[in-house]
């Protein structure tokens, strides 16, 4: 079955594969790794195999079975772009998609170049929210770049973990920001100023923002011993959806 999510801004998550590889800084301390090595030792099925990326066909209809309309976060344990997913493979999780219009489905990944590669000369569903990852510039802003140009009824960034002061950042074309501090014991800081900065360039280019979470590292900027999730930033919690969407949440 898909399974109810912790994720602040889902509902429930779909995994039709499960494991990854590390491409990014943002992926060096992946929360999905540490899960899949837990799940692996509890033998639950689809971590078999770790964090090897696994293809696993038997949850490709779990969607199809669910009559409620519900918010999907796809691949939250791996990524549906993964160079390693076939085309075909794809097209299977797409087509569930196309099927499911009572759904809508959240697609975040790293790797834009073969989001673009696979997605631009075809009808992407209007059912789809499509994503990219923005933990810094030099990873980030390229993959933007790419996103602007597929023609998807909500574009968003997940800016999670931040790394860095993304500055005056180019949000044309972009409906949704979301923002995120790192867990785990290893987690690096997120400073508090690079948050607002981001809200701040939001507010101006009228892009929706929501803070999901502080991270292992407050806003007072001490790092705790285990993750906070405080989400209050400026005494505010800031949980906003991109305004054509609404009719969906």
């Amino acid at each position: 079955m898909s399974s109810k999510s912790a994720i602040e801004w889902t509902e429930q998550t779909w995994n039709p594969t499960t494991g990854c590889t590390k491409n990014s800084p943002g992926c060096l301390h992946c929360y999905a790794e540490t899960m899949a090595k837990r799940l692996q030792a509890m033998g639950a099925h689809g971590y078999e195999n770790g964090f090897k990326l696994s293809l696993l066909p038997n949850r490709l209809d779990q969607p199809i079975t669910r009559k409620k309309p519900t918010m999907y976060f796809v691949n939250s344990m791996s990524d549906v772009f993964h160079e390693d997913i076939p085309d075909d493979y794809l097209d299977d999780i797409f087509n569930i998609i196309s099927r499911t219009q009572q759904h809508t489905y959240q697609i975040l990944t790293k790797r834009a170049n073969r989001m673009y590669d696979y997605l631009i000369n075809k009808n992407i569903p209007n059912n789809i929210w499509l994503g990219v990852t923005v933990e810094n510039i030099e990873h980030g802003f390229p993959r933007i770049e790419l996103l602007r140009q597929l023609n998807s009824k909500i574009r968003f960034l997940s800016c999670e973990p931040l790394l860095q002061n993304l500055g005056a950042i180019d949000l044309t074309d972009i409906h949704w920001v979301i923002a995120g501090g790192e867990s785990g014991a290893k987690a690096r800081p997120m400073d508090k100023q690079w948050v607002i900065s981001l809200k701040d360039e939001c507010e101006k280019q009228n892009v929706a923002f929501f803070f999901k979470q502080w991270g292992m590292w407050g806003a007072d900027g001490k790092k705790r011993t285990k993750k906070t999730n405080g989400r209050l930033l400026n005494g505010e919690v800031w949980a906003e959806y991109p305004s054509i969407a609404v009719s969906v949440l």
